[in-house]
């Protein structure tokens, strides 16, 4: 990787500029001809051309080869040098650290799932955090220099652009993206977990050629990712998605926000954990019973997989918080008449025992005319979409102009 242009993006130089348009061009189309290119960014051929060949001198690109073409001359096909870069994501969950490389072409190099993690909002959360990214940063078997970007998606209010966390490792006047870049000797950028899951899910996932996506992250909190017009949107301060705080409910259960009848407290992960509690408690059967009334601490993965054993206290709670999901999400497609709606997060997992009844809460409470364009769907990635996504956010961030 060629030192000189990274320079040359931080100064923000017109070349520079006109080399990440070329390079985000390539990372959502894979690869094109210099005449595709040229009409894609408005500029002459001669000009893409000579930018071509210094790109391909620097090593950003690969010549690809003659493309296939019926008949006249065959041009030139170039696209992304897969081993010119390599960026990191990180996606921090309640209890577990997943970790994942890609190279500058987007492929997954390493992918780490599960690192056992607790998250503690504490200066000796974020040590043992750095601790583990770093332990995974020098077994990679890649040359580090080449390592150009780490983004780590956060929970929470996140703005990404000031790089500054108001959830999670707010400790400092300083932005969280300049500590950990500090600590970890390496350029870092951060950006809200639903979002990172959202842009994975549209570049890897279950996106077609939509452009315009709504994505809900049941887990054991609840968010949404919104795209429009194909692009991340984020708010003014990066506060965007925060769905579960909508005032959904008269009900006196305080969330974890302070405030009480937010929707997260009966449709989220939390919610599912807690109403099984208390049913249990009040007599009600489970698979889960003895081990939750002699004190045992269960984790949300558990109950999950008691859903798909159908053990039916289980599926019953989830089809409930389906209904309340979907009631809400009948009004964001209202609002936002959006191409698609993506049910992703843990709950997902339980696959059409959510997704069912989101769908039927939906027909009945949204416009006809309106939900007919929307179709709603669970993730293809699942449990992979927020590391897909940060790793991916870690390449884009970089070079979108």
């Amino acid at each position: 990787m060629d030192r000189h242009f990274l320079k040359e993006i931080e100064i923000g130089s017109k070349n520079a500029l006109v080399k990440k348009r070329i390079i985000t061009h390539y990372i959502y189309n894979g690869t094109s001809t210099i005449t595709d290119l040229s009409k894609e960014l408005d500029l002459s051929v001669p000009t893409v051309t000579k930018f071509i060949g210094e790109m391909c001198e620097d090593g950003y690109l690969n010549d690809y080869g003659k493309l296939e073409t019926s008949g006249g001359r065959h041009p030139n096909l170039y696209g992304l040098n897969p081993e010119s870069g390599y960026f990191i994501g990180v996606d921090i969950k309640k209890f577990a650290i997943n970790i994942g490389l890609i190279n500058f072409k987007g492929d997954m190099v390493e992918l780490k799932m599960n690192i056992p993690y607790k998250l503690e909002n504490s200066v000796e959360g974020m040590n043992e955090f750095c601790r583990i990214l770093s332990d995974f940063i020098t077994e990679l078997q890649i040359n580090k220099e080449k390592i150009l970007n780490i983004n780590v998606n956060v929970s929470g209010r996140v703005n990404p652009e000031s790089g500054y966390s108001f959830s999670q490792f707010n400790f400092e006047e300083r932005p969280l993206a300049d500590i950990l870049s500090e600590k970890l000797g390496y350029k870092v950028t951060i950006d809200n977990d639903t979002r990172a899951m959202t842009y994975g899910e549209y570049m890897q996932g279950c996106v077609k050629s939509e452009k315009d996506i709504i994505f809900v992250n049941v887990s054991w909190g609840l968010g949404i990712g919104i795209i429009i017009d194909g692009k991340v949107y984020t708010g003014k301060s990066g506060f965007s998605g925060e769905f579960g705080h909508v005032n959904a409910f008269d009900n006196e259960i305080i969330c974890h926000c302070g405030k009480k009848g937010c929707l997260e407290t009966e449709a989220s992960g939390s919610a599912l954990y807690r109403i099984l509690l208390d049913r249990i408690q009040n007599g009600e059967s489970s698979i889960l019973s003895d081990r939750i009334l002699s004190g045992e601490q269960i984790t949300l993965d558990e109950i999950i997989a008691s859903v798909l054993k159908e053990d039916v206290l289980c599926i019953e709670i989830v089809e409930e918080i389906g209904r309340k999901l979907g009631k809400q999400v009948a009004g964001l497609i209202n609002i936002f008449n959006p191409e698609t709606v993506i049910i992703g997060g843990t709950l997902s997992l339980t696959e059409d025992y959510l997704t069912q009844p989101v769908r039927s809460a939906v027909r009945k409470y949204s416009l006809n005319l309106v939900n007919k364009d929307s179709v709603i769907m669970t993730s293809k990635l699942k449990d992979r979409a927020g590391i897909v996504g940060a790793c991916m956010l870690a390449r884009s961030r970089m070079f979108e102009a």
